[in-house]
């Protein structure tokens, strides 16, 4: 699992065609088959997110990478592709981790992140321009997010708790019957307190379409602060809506940010929003 291409819709395309009579069970080797393949390129964004950029560089209490006593956080990226957004967080001072269900991604986002933590590209930063900081740790993973038996390194094994994980379009590659287990993984892995940080895509697309990608509107309010199990069969409720979080919410997670991104992909149509769940 990883980026979902935003291009294909229910007329067809090579991702819908990929998936669309395929058991669900049987997806992640569907996007393993992809990028053995070659074709990466479906889905691939090209650079880190602009939109994670601002958060981190804006949001500096929110997102500090730093304890208290002065140690590095540990942030994740599920299903996350060639690693742009993990060497993005460990070049703004996380221990950044990245975990893909391919071994051919894996292969490529080392590659890539051996390169750009030697001499980075500019998309990494946006107000900074350039981070002081030295940079965190940069470490991939082989493996399925429901799953604890990752191919554990550098200092990771199944009872790791993250500090900050991040989602672009993890979500939105999974079929609606995998969202309540994505929730409960993400509760699993965060730490009491720590964050979960939601480029929330595709917003425009309507939820009861096929995919990958899935349309998402109101889904993540339903699975991390009601939870719910994601399915969404009617009008979006006032999780689609900026508001402040109710006490009554009864889901793993709390919104503390909800907020319209000044830059972002310009595939999302300017439809795409931040949240930021605080694990209870």
């Amino acid at each position: 699992m990883t980026q979902s291409n935003t291009s294909q819709t229910s007329g067809g395309g090579r991702l819908l065609n990929t998936f669309l009579n395929r058991p669900v069970e049987d997806h992640g080797s569907g996007w393993s088959n992809l990028w053995d393949s070659g074709e990466s390129g479906l889905w691939d964004r090209g650079k880190a997110s602009p939109a994670l950029v601002d958060i981190v560089e804006q949001e500096r209490e929110l997102l500090n990478p730093f304890t208290a006593d002065g140690k590095r956080k540990k942030a994740l990226v599920p299903g996350c592709g060639r690693g742009y957004d993990v060497v993005m967080l460990a070049l703004h001072g996380f221990d950044a981790y990245g975990l893909e269900i391919s071994d051919t991604a894996v292969k490529e986002a080392e590659k890539y992140a051996s390169a750009e933590l030697a001499k980075p590209s500019a998309y990494h930063f946006g107000s900074e321009q350039r981070s002081s900081r030295t940079p965190g740790l940069v470490t991939f993973f082989q493996g399925d997010f429901f799953s604890s038996q990752w191919e554990f390194k550098g200092g990771i094994d199944e009872n790791t708790k993250f500090d900050v994980i991040y989602d672009y379009t993890f979500l939105c590659a999974l079929h609606p019957e995998q969202r309540r287990q994505w929730s409960a993984s993400m509760a699993r892995v965060t730490k009491p307190g720590g964050l979960l940080v939601c480029l929330e895509f595709p917003l425009y697309k309507d939820p009861k379409l096929p995919g990958p990608p899935w349309g998402l509107k109101g889904v993540h309010w339903n699975l991390l602060a009601e939870g719910g199990d994601g399915i969404i069969t009617g009008e979006v409720g006032e999780g689609g809506k900026e508001r402040k979080v109710a006490s009554s919410e009864v889901g793993d997670f709390r919104r503390v940010l909800y907020v319209k991104p000044a830059r972002s992909y310009e595939v999302a149509k300017g439809t795409d929003m931040v949240s930021v769940y605080v694990h209870k």
